[in-house]
């Protein structure tokens, strides 16, 4: 099967390449000019120049294909460079799914995030948008919702990386967030955090699976851990202490709310308020369905951080 794909040169994108290869089909892959590099098997793929604005790049991409992947989707704005949530994450697949119904690409995928709601972030409104877009198409499409994902970032963002580098091994202790004005649980929201290979396995074993289509599926690890609890791991993997203290985050905001439109500010006010409302579903649906036992977020799945410190 030839496989259009938006959104694969990033952490997942790769290794939803990988699945894609690994199973016999061909990646057909739209990719930012100077991006090509970030591809771990540019090869066995067939890569078109061009940008998700681009409606020619876009059909360019999909020429040939029976399916489609709609990948792409950021953790943040930057406005002073044009890329906003709905530019990429609605706008972006709507184009995505335009095209694939002219080009007669029936099965179509969707990457989108567990916590979508109508009256949330931008971030979640604009993937549930997507979501509802998708839906009126008339193409054979499935959606996935994942909540965090980790494993080896092969030199990309990745969620326990992030933490490790930015709060494990920062000299200050690490925050344990808390609504209020006194600590009540600090640190307690939870999530599930869920193997990219998982996630990426799932996607391509539904691609010819006739009961994945019209489904909505959530992608949870097979834990529901703590804030607490999940940096606590990561420190055990990489064979460091954890110093904790509960933070109010009532400051973050404040603090946020001046400085989050600038990159060096670590989380946005809309990322602590999704944090806080907690990233937990139950993935044993799709596990179930193709057959994938789920990996657990602990030391052995996560020895690529400290193997990737030491490089």
């Amino acid at each position: 099967m030839k496989v259009a794909i938006f959104g694969g040169t990033g952490f997942v994108g790769t290794y939803l390449i990988d699945a894609l290869l690994s199973a016999g089909h061909q990646p057909l892959v739209l990719t930012r000019p100077g991006s090509e590099g970030k591809l771990e098997q540019p090869e066995r793929c067939r890569l078109t120049p061009g940008y998700i604005e681009d409606r020619e790049a876009i059909a360019a991409t999909l020429d040939g294909a029976d399916a489609a992947i709609y990948n792409i989707g950021i953790l943040r704005e930057d406005p002073a460079r044009g890329i906003s949530f709905s530019g990429l994450q609605l706008e972006g697949a709507k184009r995505a799914m335009d095209a694939a119904v002219a080009a007669g690409a029936r099965r179509f995928l969707l990457m989108s995030a567990n916590g979508v709601r109508a009256d949330g972030t931008a971030y979640q409104r604009t993937k549930l948008e997507a979501e509802q877009y998708l839906a009126t198409t008339g193409l054979d499409w499935t959606v996935f919702r994942p909540s965090v994902l980790f494993g080896d970032p092969r030199g990309k963002q990745e969620f326990a990386t992030q933490l490790y580098r930015d709060i494990i091994k920062a000299p200050l202790p690490a925050p344990l967030f808390y609504e209020g004005l006194w600590p009540s649980n600090p640190g307690g929201y939870a999530m599930s955090p869920v193997h990219v290979e998982d996630v990426a396995h799932s996607f391509v074993a539904s691609l010819e699976d006739p009961r994945a289509i019209g489904k909505t599926f959530p992608l949870g690890g097979p834990e529901e851990l703590t804030w607490k609890q999940i940096l606590q791991i990561i420190a055990t993997a990489t064979g460091r202490k954890l110093f904790a203290l509960p933070a109010p985050a009532f400051g973050i905001r404040s603090l946020a709310t001046l400085f989050d439109r600038f990159a060096f500010f670590p989380i946005t006010r809309d990322q602590l308020t999704m944090l806080l409302e907690g990233n937990t579903c139950d993935g044993s649906e799709a596990f179930d369905t193709f057959g994938i036992d789920p990996k657990s977020f602990n030391i052995e799945n996560l020895a690529y951080l400290k193997v990737n410190d030491s490089e």
